[in-house]
Order: C-alpha cells, then structure tokens, then sequence
C-alpha cells in the first residue's frame, strides 16, 4: 500500500467517525492522524487537506453523489460507501487528483471496508462524477481556471 492510500484510508476513518460522532476535537483528529501515519509530516499534511476539504465541502458533495446514484440518496447509503464516494469526489472536484486514480484508490477502500456490492457501486458513481467534470474542464480552462496539482499516489 502507497503511503497516500494509507492517507485516504485513516481519512476515511475519520470521515466514518464524523458521521457517528462529529464533534471531535481537532487536536485529537491531529494526534490521531500524526500516530496512524507513523508522524510523516507530508502526509499529514496531504491528509489533513483532504478531510478539511470533505467537511468544508460535504454539502455541495451530497448533492453531487445523490445526483449521480440513481435510486439512491445519500443518507440512505451506508456509512463507509458514502465516505468513500465523499472523498473521492471531492478529490476529483476540488483537489485536481487524476480521476482514474482517485477511481482505483476508492474501490480498493471500498473492497477494504464495505461490503460485497461496495466496489462496483463506488466505481460507477465516481465514474459518473468524473465524466461531468471533464465534460466541465474544457470551459473552465478557458476561463482560466486551471485544475490542482496532479497526485502521485
């Protein structure tokens, strides 16, 4: 496992702990990250951006995911399915991390905590994502705005 995927992976666990219980402090989100992530400060920090990112985006999030699963709405959705779909669309949306990438790295989290049906339903979801937003990248590039930094997961 690359060291980034370790990242997603103890996000997603945050994500998972914020549905259940989000008033956590953010020192002990901070101590929990340094200790799961053996105190490499890069991914920390790599980690830290993406769970700020998904809590300062969960809403715009949940309405992109319940456009995109059909006859599925995200609060119905289980826990870990969600979180997963959470961080990997906003790392296609707001984080610039290849969409094929952030694909594999969610599917294998969903073969790692969700159930039987989980990869396949992740992977259709975040594919649906994915293609709106290239279908979206032409423009936006002509208005000048430019996608993020590529990920080398």
């Amino acid at each position: 496992m690359s060291a980034r995927s370790r990242a997603r992976q103890v996000v997603l666990q945050l994500l998972y702990q914020d549905d259940l219980n989000p008033e956590i402090p953010a020192a002990t989100v901070a101590q929990f990250l340094r200790k799961e992530l053996k105190r490499n400060a890069s991914l920390t920090v790599f980690a830290l951006s993406l769970l700020d990112g998904v809590r300062a985006h969960r809403k715009e999030l949940d309405v992109v995911l319940d456009a995109k699963a059909k006859h599925w709405s995200v609060k119905r959705m289980a826990v870990v399915d969600r979180n997963i779909l959470r961080l990997g669309a906003y790392e296609i949306l707001y984080a610039g991390t290849p969409g094929q990438v952030v694909i594999n790295e969610a599917v294998e989290l969903a073969k790692q905590f969700g159930d039987q049906q989980s990869p396949s339903f992740v992977n259709g979801i975040l594919d649906r994502v994915m293609r709106e937003r290239a279908q979206h990248v032409p423009q936006a590039v002509e208005d000048g705005i430019t996608p993020g930094p590529p990920d080398d997961s």
